[in-house]
């Protein structure tokens, strides 16, 4: 699968409806055939920055970035953005989600 996670530096005056602008998106991501997860998460520490968690299996990935909405994104989205986006991508094996080992919960 690929994983991939962007951090975004959104405008202070962008951050209470960052997720409003990025829902169209979110939504048409969720909804292809080969994503696994889109997850978007805000930083604790700094208000402004939302993390974006992808998954997605790995013959999904060239059709994801076809999607039609990527020019739009790449039109509307900078102008709430503080600088250029950073990512961190990576290939892992399987399509799921695997224990912490160190850290079982006894069955209750």
């Amino acid at each position: 699968m690929q994983v991939v996670v962007i951090r975004f530096t959104v405008r202070e005056e962008w951050a209470g409806r960052w997720l409003d602008l990025v829902g169209e998106f979110t939504r048409a991501t969720r909804a292809e055939d080969g994503n696994l997860w889109f997850w978007w998460a805000r930083s604790v520490d700094e208000p402004n920055v939302f993390f974006l968690l992808e998954g997605h299996h790995e013959d999904s990935v060239e059709e994801h970035l076809k999607s039609p909405l990527i020019p739009k994104i790449q039109r509307e989205w900078p102008v709430a953005l503080v600088e250029t986006p950073q990512v961190l991508m990576t290939r892992m094996p399987g399509n799921h989600w695997q224990e912490l080992a160190f850290l079982p919960v006894p069955v209750r």
